[in-house]
């Protein structure tokens, strides 16, 4: 045996083998880490800059809710039925110049359907020469009653509806892979320019399909806004701080929500000028304000560093530790130092199709997309549920607006602390289990109320019947929209700096698929909505399995590359301290085994290998041979 060396002295590689260095770590991936703590952290500067992602947050609300003012079912009058129609009785004062006005009777759809009918085909109100249409939400003419859109034209309605929605769904796609390629801040600002000419122009429309085009454009361009400032909200932050941040942002959207009737009122009976086209004035002039982002918000530092443009970088770091009053003289880092070695280097950019080549990420972003998809789409479900069938159609935009902005609110407040206490995947599942269970509750539980109870009493049933459809109703809604709150931060949370754009697109676009489920059932009159609310339930199970293999990002550090998102998987059940529970003791006795020295461990893996291709070969050629062999691995022990 070779004799030791001192501890101190380095050894001299032994049989060919060099020891392996370990690299020194870099500073640069490391932004939650190293970076924005050498800059001040969450500091005064990211602060300001997250407040102004907030502001714009109430006028997009505005925007999204503008449909049900814009586009509301009016309540129809008939002023000249035709001869020998009795579907038709007289209900009002005779007006002025004019044959006595003539209401339909039921629920003034003339099929009663309720919600989405209004003055379609097939009602009575089609068999009407001429009649006067009036709005209870707020506005004393929109596009419906403009452009006379009922019977032979009510399919227009929903052409109108469909146009804002697929605007949103080709406006996330196309604008999540732009804010990769090309910047947050780019996209950000073309979205709020083009936000205005369109979203202008829709006021001076001078037919529905001209209106149907220009929503579908103001429809894109406020989702590239709509996404461009969710992403620079969530990498402005400090892990502790990214989910309260957000939902300061969908409180304020909400707020929009609950404004827009207020909005709708003061904007009834303006002078000259038709009440709808004044509300949209209202809602997009506000982005005028968004005009000076041009230069007073930057681009994310966070996606600087992460595609290699260190130049731009390096400018903003020294911004960022000036508004943050930081001495960068006494950083003791290293970030800058390891910066300047870092200029030569060329700007790379990611596309969101490299996300295939992954074997965890791409199962990640599938998963939450379900999940987004089916809590936008049962959301509906569980409204029209809940909505009176005998109610007036505008009901809506009434108790049944407030209905649902009240739970929108209720939502955000109860998914602070669920997110606090169960993480955002407990948080998400838990959720999820809700809502399934609310959804088979009502499909199963009712038809058994039903067909096996009160069978002598049919008022007290249908009335019972109806309770539990509310009660159920509501409880889908508040936790369907919890569902679609959290799947969107968390894809935000778990997608690479690179391709976070592109995969928040995705899961946006399938969360707009989910929306658009709603227009397309009224198109078809409601025929289907109970195989509808069959095949979201089926797929909540589908998503509550799918949940168990997403990983826990609460309190990590956002991935900045795609090596950084394919190694952020799902932890195990067991912490790391835990696992020696489940060795079993061995009554053996380890004692005379001893450590193998460190200058030893090579030539011992030498041995080794030279053992196992001996015993590759075959048996005659190993007897030859082996003498052979096993004397030169002796030489090379030393012995």
């Amino acid at each position: 045996m070779a004799p030791g060396r001192p501890e101190g002295q380095d050894h001299p590689p032994e049989n060919g083998f060099t020891p392996l260095e370990h690299p020194v770590p870099r500073l640069l991936p490391r932004i939650d880490g190293s970076v924005l703590p050498s800059l001040g952290g969450f500091g005064r500067h990211q602060k300001q800059l997250v407040v102004l992602t907030w502001i714009p947050a109430l006028f997009i609300g505005f925007s999204q809710f503008s449909d049900y003012f814009l586009l509301a079912q009016p309540i129809g009058t008939c002023l000249r039925p035709l001869a020998n129609d009795s579907d038709w009785t007289g209900a009002s004062p005779p007006l002025t110049g004019g044959t006595p006005a003539l209401l339909p009777r039921g629920n003034g759809t003339g099929d009663g359907h309720g919600e989405g009918q209004g003055l379609g085909q097939g009602g009575g109100m089609c068999a009407c020469t001429e009649w006067r249409l009036e709005l209870e939400t707020g506005l004393s003419q929109n596009v419906v009653t403009k452009w006379k859109l009922v019977c032979d034209s009510a399919w227009k309605v929903h052409i109108a509806k469909f146009s804002l929605l697929v605007g949103s769904i080709f406006g996330y796609l196309v604008m999540g892979v732009m804010a990769d390629w090309f910047g947050r801040h780019p996209v950000m600002i073309l979205s709020v320019f083009f936000m205005l000419v369109f979203g202008l122009s829709v006021a001076f429309s001078t037919n529905v399909t001209m209106f149907s085009t220009l929503r579908f454009f103001e429809g894109f361009c406020l989702a590239g806004l709509a996404l461009s400032l969710y992403v620079l909200r969530i990498e402005l932050c400090l892990p502790a701080w990214r989910f309260s941040m957000t939902m300061v942002a969908s409180f304020l959207m909400v707020g929009g929500q609950l404004l827009m009737p207020g909005v709708a009122a003061l904007c009834r009976s303006w002078p000259d000028r038709d009440d709808w086209q004044v509300l949209q004035i209202v809602i997009i002039s506000p982005f005028v304000l968004m005009l000076p982002y041009v230069w007073i918000f930057p681009e994310s530092l966070r996606w600087l560093l992460a595609t290699q443009h260190y130049r731009r970088s390096k400018a903003m770091m020294l911004h960022i530790a000036r508004k943050n009053q930081v001495d960068l003289t006494t950083e003791p880092s290293g970030v800058f130092t390891e910066l300047e070695q870092e200029l030569h280097k060329r700007p790379q950019r990611t596309c969101i199709v490299k996300m295939m080549s992954t074997r965890n990420l791409w199962k990640n972003i599938v998963v939450l997309c379900v999940n987004s998809l089916t809590g936008y789409g049962i959301h509906h479900c569980f409204a029209r549920s809940m909505m009176d069938p005998e109610a007036q159609p505008t009901a809506l935009c009434h108790a049944d607006y407030y209905t649902m902005a009240g739970i929108a609110v209720a939502t955000c407040l109860a998914v602070c602390p669920a997110v606090g206490l169960m993480g955002r995947r407990g948080g998400l599942l838990t959720f999820m289990i809700i809502t399934a269970l609310a959804s088979l509750l009502q499909l199963g539980l009712l038809n058994l109320i039903g067909k096996y109870s009160l069978r002598h009493d049919t008022v007290l049933r249908d009335s019972l019947n109806r309770k539990f459809s509310v009660a159920f109703s509501i409880i889908g809604m508040f936790s369907s929209h919890a569902v679609s709150t959290l799947s969107i931060f968390f894809c935000a949370e778990i997608t690479p700096t690179v391709i976070r754009g592109g995969g928040l697109g995705l899961v946006l676009a399938s969360a707009g698929f989910g929306m658009l489920t709603a227009p397309i059932m009224e198109l078809h009159n409601q025929k289907g909505y109970f195989l509808h609310h069959v095949i979201f339930a089926c797929c909540t199970l589908l998503c509550i399995i799918c949940l168990l293999l997403l990983p826990e990002p609460r309190g990590q550090p956002l991935p900045e590359s795609l090596a950084d998102g394919e190694t952020f998987t799902r932890q195990t059940l067991l912490h790391p301290g835990e696992q020696h529970l489940l060795l079993v003791k061995s009554d053996r006795d380890y004692s005379r085994v001893h450590d193998t020295p460190i200058h030893l461990s090579t030539t011992g893996g030498a041995t080794v290998a030279a053992a196992t291709a001996l015993a590759a070969v075959p048996a005659s050629y190993a007897l030859a041979t082996g003498g052979e062999v096993i004397g030169n691995c002796a030489v090379a022990n030393g012995v």
